[in-house]
């Protein structure tokens, strides 16, 4: 799987190009908008530099990572490659049409992956005429530094895609860890909820965004308290995948809490939108929480 391909150039699409670019492979990234492709270019090569900076790769690896990816704007572009991974939105909808797209112009051997966090591998895979080809490869953010990967069989995916996903995922230096396809899969199936009642904690009154977050940190030893992390996903991308685990589970204990719900309605992303939980300002580390939560 020499020739790769990524769709979508967000912020897990140009980390996923960046990680297998590095280990040698011929990558294109491919997005609808020109502007996105040149932002995340400049996103790799800034991640690069940093990585140079710290002595964790030399400037020559840094210009052949770089010379590794090229881009397009159109899906046609994926004719030729081994593998092409998904990296769009969290919709449903949106995904499934892509996919169907991937498929009308991949190769017939090419395995069609997703990072979906979330969305049935099978549900994808049944638009496709290549069910036994498609998984499920789920990068953690930031990409070129988070070692996990949960590969992701669908119902119908063959043990052999299985497998070689398996080894190539460890080739790109990460663990990959093989779940089987119900909501959420592992990682969301247990973050999504611990992050839902961290903000229904703060949204019945028991403590304030700070309060939380140093609970959970000092209390519990996470690197990140829930309503920070909320914010960094994305406060959309956690509704999202609530609504899938709610609605396929059937449960009301994945119920999304009704001030994330407003949160989001009110374009109040987290990080991306530069309010979440917190507030944020662009070009600098100074994080204060939100004046609605003050």
């Amino acid at each position: 799987m020499q020739k790769v391909a990524v769709i979508g150039a967000g912020t897990m699409g140009n980390g996923i190009a960046h990680v297998f670019a590095m280990n040698g492979h011929d990558v294109i990234l491919v997005d609808i908008s020109e502007e996105s492709l040149q932002r995340a270019l400049a996103t790799i090569e800034k991640n690069l530099d940093r990585m140079v900076a710290k002595d964790r790769i030399t400037q020559k690896a840094k210009k052949a990572t770089l010379k590794n990816i090229s881009t397009s704007t159109e899906i046609k572009a994926i004719k030729d490659r081994d593998l092409v991974v998904e990296a769009a939105t969290e919709n449903v909808d949106l995904k499934l049409r892509i996919f169907q797209e991937m498929d009308a112009h991949a190769k017939k051997s090419c395995i069609l992956a997703t990072n979906t966090s979330s969305i049935s591998i099978t549900k994808i895979a049944a638009v496709t005429s290549r069910p036994d080809k498609v998984i499920g490869m789920h990068f953690m953010n930031p990409v070129p530094v988070m070692k996990l990967v949960e590969v992701i069989k669908g119902y119908s995916t063959s043990n052999a895609v299985t497998k070689k996903i398996m080894t190539l995922s460890k080739n790109l230096g990460k663990v990959p860890v093989e779940v089987n396809d119900y909501p959420g899969f592992v990682a969301n199936r247990i973050l999504m909820p611990m992050i839902n009642e961290a903000i229904y904690t703060l949204f019945e009154g028991v403590a304030g965004v700070q309060e939380i977050d140093t609970v959970m940190k000092l209390g519990m030893a996470h690197p990140m308290g829930p309503l920070q992390l909320a914010d960094f996903i994305g406060l959309d991308v956690c509704l999202a995948i609530l609504e899938v685990l709610h609605d396929g589970m059937g449960n009301p204990k994945y119920a999304p809490c009704p001030l994330l719900v407003n949160m989001v309605t009110a374009g109040k992303m987290g990080r991306k939108s530069g309010e979440g939980f917190y507030a944020y300002v662009k070009g600098s580390k100074d994080v204060t929480v939100s004046k609605q939560f003050k």
